[in-house]
């Protein structure tokens, strides 16, 4: 930075032009942006991009940060007015400092971050996926019209509200609150007549470590089921079927008396069928539960089992195949989309996708973050062998998703199937008798 002389003119020796021209004032600018880039970076191990693009990178005090920076190199280079050949290297320095801040201002304010997945052989695509939450609105004038919905830093208020501008009609369209989750629950309340009746349950997730509890009302459309991942519980009117092991096609039903409560509980056998065919089954394999949800695309079941490994140091995990009395293992990262030979089998297996936090949006699978927090996996095996039954046949010649354990698929744009060998272990029906 520069000494500024008496002998200079007398716009350099003003004290605010010399207050901008202070190397300390450099030194405090860059000490803050070193820690606050220092934080942003913490934050976003810890938690996720959104915190520390709220918190820090698109915060506003950042921006006046660097526009603080700017002003600084900017009247540091007026300071050595009138410039001389000597002069050249700091300000081509200096310049080029500044058109770096210019440029990521620009980019921050008027930037757009997102990705695009392109795929040999397809056609051309305009639709770029954002990192972020965003309100959509039909508009009278039948145009579908998209509102950035990001209120981490600063959530709207009655008092506060987001204006987010002026819809077709003319009318004001404003955010007035915000919530990051909302849980709707019921609340019964016990009448000497009328009403319905109802049941309160609490139930235990192992996987996830969680216990919620709700409420079921009796012949109630909305609120008479219950599902929470494989388990599905409902409350119906009626009397319980109980259908005896081996004979499906009788039933012995009694009555109960009022407000006793039973379960219906089905067995049934699953089918078979014989002859080497092509196979194709596609698996969803999960890191932190046993379970796989499997769906035949062809032929039938291949009756492989996999079993994941949960990612360690930085990898994507490792799966362990079984099949026909083999096992093979594999790197997860190393041989993702990849058609590898099961040895000593005519089976090959791809692993298709890889979600190192799995969840289920708008009926497909995404990844909420690169934490792995949920691992899941699926993958396609196929082959020439001999199908293992895993579920009734479809008379409508369409695949099943069927779950080892009877839960509905997560495949999406596959209609989910119970498993009917282990159906009455995951569904669950309460009858309360008129």
């Amino acid at each position: 930075m520069a000494t500024i002389s008496s002998a200079r003119p007398s716009w350099q020796r003003g004290r605010v032009f010399k207050f901008f021209a202070s190397l300390k004032l450099a030194v405090v600018l860059l000490a803050v942006l070193i820690v606050a880039a220092i934080a942003g970076t913490i934050w976003e191990s810890s938690f996720d991009a959104k915190v520390a693009r709220a918190y820090v990178y698109r915060a506003p005090w950042f921006n006046l940060w660097l526009i603080l920076l700017g002003a600084n190199l900017i009247v540091s280079a007026l300071s050595r007015w009138p410039w001389r050949k000597h002069h050249v290297a700091f300000l081509v320095t200096h310049l080029g400092i500044i058109t770096l801040l210019t440029g990521s201002l620009i980019g921050r304010i008027f930037g757009i971050e997102g990705t695009m997945t392109l795929f040999k052989g397809d056609p051309p695509s305009n639709h770029l996926l954002i990192d972020e939450h965003q309100l959509r609105v039909h508009d009278s004038d039948g145009v579908l019209k998209g509102y950035r919905a990001e209120f981490l830093h600063r959530p709207p208020t009655p008092k506060h509200p987001r204006d987010l501008g002026k819809l077709a009609s003319g009318a004001r369209f404003s955010v007035i609150d915000y919530a990051e989750a909302i849980d709707a629950k019921l609340k019964p309340r016990p009448l000497d007549s009328g009403g319905t009746a109802a049941l309160h349950f609490t139930i235990k997730t192992a996987m996830m470590g969680q216990q919620l509890e709700s409420w079921l009302l009796a012949g109630d459309a909305q609120n008479g089921k219950f599902a929470m991942g494989l388990a599905n519980i409902e409350l119906k009117r009626g009397k319980a079927e109980i259908v005896k092991p081996g004979h499906p096609e009788q039933s012995d039903a009694t009555s109960r008396d009022p407000g006793e409560v039973t379960s219906q509980l089905t067995q049934r056998d699953p089918s078979t069928s014989l002859g080497m065919t092509d196979l194709e089954e596609s698996i969803f394999v999960f890191a932190k539960m046993p379970e796989q949800i499997s769906h035949v695309a062809k032929g039938g079941g291949t009756g492989a089992k996999i079993s994941f490994s949960p990612p360690q140091d930085g990898d994507k995990g490792q799966l362990t195949i079984s099949l026909a009395g083999k096992a093979q293992t594999l790197d997860v990262a190393q041989n993702l989309k990849r058609e590898i030979e099961i040895a000593g089998t005519p089976f090959t297996v791809r692993i298709e996708n890889y979600w190192a936090d799995l969840r289920m949006q708008d009926g497909k699978p995404v990844s909420l973050s690169d934490s792995p927090n949920n691992p899941a996996v699926v993958v396609t095996i196929r082959g020439r062998g001999v199908p293992i039954a895993t579920a009734a046949p479809n008379t409508h010649g369409n695949g099943q998703a069927v779950s080892t354990n009877g839960g509905p698929s997560t495949i999406p744009n596959i209609a989910p199937a119970m498993n009917e060998a282990n159906a009455a272990e995951n569904h669950l029906t309460f009858f309360v008798a008129d």
